[in-house]
């Protein structure tokens, strides 16, 4: 099996919801929101956040700034207000030392996803990123980690590992594209109804960690 990781980012690599919830809370006192008003975003972004959401969220509010400028702000805030631990960039070094390639596979729009990874210091660690906004295609659609393996140079029928913390988007989607899969969770979180994974691990750390074990 060839040495391939694809990992998802937001709650794998980083934690979204945390920066979500510094970033609307700031939002919310630029622009003189109500704290309900400011959870009514949280709800409305939880999941994920594009241009159009500020359209709305403009007209709804009656916001003077433009939808592009509180697209910005927002933007500039997510990759701000995203962070990627030292271990859990140390543990991407180890792992591209040990001749590791190194892949990124998300769903979310291209740039906010790429402004978080420049700005936690991954963009720097991997060979190639996916976004689903770029091809049109969400998680779990398989055909986004095929291309994201084709972006790593490795081969589709190689092998390798799909690592994330969503059963469905990443450990069904990975295994459906023929990857090995490593769920970031707890063995009593999964959905009984799935597959199983083949790893399961409490962090990404640790999933780091068992994918340098399969070096060996």
């Amino acid at each position: 099996m060839q040495r391939l990781a694809l990992f998802d980012l937001d709650d794998t690599l980083i934690n979204r919801r945390r920066a979500l919830e510094v970033t609307l809370t700031r939002f919310a006192s630029r622009h003189g929101l109500t704290a309900d008003e400011r959870d009514a975003l949280l709800v409305r972004l939880d999941e994920r956040a594009g241009a159009a959401d500020f359209s709305v969220i403009r007209k709804l509010h009656g916001l003077s700034s433009s939808a592009r400028t509180l697209w910005q702000e927002y933007l500039a805030d997510m990759a701000a207000f995203s962070v990627c631990p030292d271990e859990v960039l140390d543990g991407l070094d180890d792992l591209k030392g040990h001749g590791w390639r190194i892949g990124i596979a998300t769903n979310g729009s291209a740039d906010i996803q790429r402004a978080k990874l420049e700005a936690t210091g991954i963009a720097q660690r991997v060979d190639a990123v996916c976004v689903s906004a770029d091809l049109g295609l969400r998680k779990p659609d398989p055909r986004l980690f095929a291309t994201a393996v084709e972006l790593c140079g490795a081969t589709p029928n190689g092998g390798g590992w799909m690592v994330g913390d969503d059963p469905v988007k990443d450990i069904a989607g990975g295994r459906s594209a023929g990857l090995a899969t490593l769920w970031i969770g707890t063995p009593d979180r999964w959905p009984g109804d799935l597959h199983v994974p083949d790893l399961t691990a409490p962090t990404v750390l640790s999933a780091i960690r068992l994918l340098l074990e399969h070096t060996a």
